[in-house]
C-alpha cells in the first residue's frame, strides 16, 4: 500500500505543478495586449489555448474539477463514489487515454516528418510540437486517472475493513 500512496503522491505533485504552469497561459490568451490581429498572433492564441485545455485536464481531474453528469453523485457515500470512479477510471478513462495516445503517435510522427507549418501566409512554423502536446497530454491524464484508480481502491478498502 505504501508504493500505491507514493505513487498518488507523485502524480499528484507533478500535475499540480503542471496546472500551475498552464494557468499562466491564461493571461497570454489575449491579442489585443498587441492591439493586433495578425495570423501569427491568432494561431498563438488558439495554440496556448489548446495547451491550456490539454494540459490543465489531468490537474482537472486531480482537483475533481471536471465537468460531471451529476444526477446522483453528489448524495452518494464515499464508498460508492470510490466505486463509480473505480470502474470508470478502469473501463472508460484508462482505455480510452491508452487509445488517444496509440492513435495520435502516427500524426504526430508524420507532422515532425515533414516539418508541418501553419498553412496560413504569415502562420506558425513548427506546427509539429504543438501536435507534440496531444500524446503528452493524455499521458498526464492517464498517469491522473491511475493515481484516482488507485485512490477509489484505497478508499473502498478501507470502508470494507470497517
Amino acid at each position: 500500500m505504501a508504493i500505491i500512496k507514493k505513487y498518488i503522491e507523485i502524480i499528484s505533485s507533478i500535475n499540480s505543478k503542471l496546472g500551475t504552469i498552464v494557468s499562466w497561459f491564461s493571461g497570454l490568451l489575449t491579442r489585443y495586449l498587441f492591439d493586433s490581429s495578425s495570423a501569427w498572433l491568432q494561431e498563438l492564441e488558439w495554440h496556448f489555448f489548446s495547451i491550456i485545455f490539454l494540459l490543465g485536464a489531468a490537474y482537472t481531474l486531480q482537483t475533481d474539477n471536471h465537468v460531471r453528469v451529476d444526477l446522483f453523485y453528489s448524495r452518494f457515500t464515499e464508498r460508492n463514489k470510490a466505486f463509480i470512479n473505480f470502474f470508470g477510471s478502469l473501463l472508460f478513462l484508462l482505455p480510452f487515454c491508452i487509445l488517444l495516445i496509440y492513435t495520435s503517435k502516427d500524426f504526430v510522427l508524420l507532422s515532425f516528418k515533414i516539418g508541418e507549418v501553419s498553412p496560413d501566409p504569415g502562420g506558425l512554423p513548427a506546427r509539429y510540437i504543438l501536435k507534440t502536446v496531444l500524446p503528452l497530454s493524455f499521458l498526464f491524464l492517464l498517469l491522473q486517472s491511475l493515481s484516482l484508480l488507485f485512490k477509489s481502491f484505497l478508499t473502498i478498502k478501507e470502508n470494507l475493513e470497517k
